[in-house]
């Protein structure tokens, strides 16, 4: 059955999130473990990240119908999110993942092969037509799970059966998945599908014959509005706009100094915060503040999750007003 929606969501986000398990804070896996469950999975982040920024996201997926799937749609929708959009799936488990969390980068290890999620195929499509949400966020660790997974993001990205959504597409690139040498050429052709394109200077230049930001804007093209995030230095935006056809208004934000915890989980908070002021219609600048505001909350928590500020400090580091900020979000009578 086709999910109907009465107030049409802000965004859907797609993909398959699995059980998480990561010991307490301070802790490595090993025999004296204390070990935590918790959603992970790049698109639920963002959608609980543009929950938290006071946006209407919808979560689209795939879970089994086991304990670990009920605790996945428990958790993410407790986070403000819709998850009418995921389906159980009786015959296929949830996928579960490791995380051995460190400062300097965690390990992780992935038991998904057969998982739920990776049956997801183009007829995952319609619900998402159906909810016509303003955006539409994709990653490319989606593709790969699948052959189906990879034939409904292409459907998504070069059909277009979504009328009038930016679809936004985060290169994520993980290498215990595909190859670089894989992964290179699929992931440049769907960047190029996008409207929004999300990519770490990093997996850049592990993928592709780049070594700075330009280099990325060259290789990828115009018109795509294309966010190039330099670890701890700064973000760049290419808007992909031209004035009276000059030289495109390349805009840059350096990232603010922050404690890190742990980093996974930054880049799908910076990829929420800049949606979340595309939705707003702030200008790029105030997209990427929003961007390192958002990451930042997360590079400071041991889960994906960080606490965001209050509006008032929101509102000073990105620098709006508070009027120009409840514009844009979701009124208090509807949630």
């Amino acid at each position: 059955m086709v999910a109907t929606y009465a107030i049409r969501p802000d965004a859907v986000c797609i993909g398959e999130t699995m059980a998480q398990v990561t010991p307490l804070p301070g802790g490595r896996i090993d025999s004296r473990s204390e070990l935590v469950l918790r959603p992970g999975g790049a698109e639920s982040n963002v959608a609980m990240a543009l929950s938290a920024l006071g946006h209407r996201a919808a979560w689209a997926s795939r879970v089994g119908a086991d304990p670990l799937g009920e605790l996945l749609v428990t958790e993410i929708a407790a986070a403000g999110v819709d998850t009418g959009l995921v389906a159980r799936d009786p015959g296929r488990p949830t996928g579960v993942y490791f995380k051995d969390p460190a400062p300097s980068g965690s390990s992780v290890y992935y038991y998904r092969a057969g998982s739920a999620a990776s049956a997801m195929d183009v007829s995952a499509a319609a619900d998402v037509v159906a909810a016509a949400p303003r955006v539409v966020h994709l990653s490319g660790i989606t593709p790969v799970l699948s052959e189906g997974c990879r034939r409904l993001v292409d459907h998504l990205l070069f059909d277009r059966p979504v009328p009038g959504a930016v679809m936004s597409f985060d290169v994520n690139h993980r290498p215990a998945l595909w190859d670089a040498r894989e992964a290179a050429e699929p992931l440049l052709r769907l960047a190029r599908a996008a409207d929004v394109v999300f990519v770490g200077l990093d997996e850049a230049a592990r993928l592709w014959p780049v070594s700075d930001a330009a280099g990325v804007r060259e290789l990828i093209g115009a018109p795509v509005c294309l966010v190039v995030k330099s670890g701890a230095d700064e973000a760049v935006c290419f808007p992909g706009e031209t004035r009276d056809g000059g030289a495109e208004a390349v805009v840059r934000e350096p990232a603010p100094a922050v404690d890190v915890v742990e980093p996974v989980g930054a880049g799908d908070a910076f990829a929420a915060g800049w949606l979340a002021g595309l939705l707003r219609g702030f200008d790029h600048g105030a997209r990427l503040r929003l961007g390192h505001l958002a990451a930042g909350a997360a590079l400071e928590s041991i889960s994906d999750q960080g606490t965001l500020p209050d509006e008032a400090e929101i509102c000073r580091r990105v620098g709006v007003t508070p009027e120009r900020w409840r514009l844009g979000g979701v009124p208090a009578a509807e949630g």
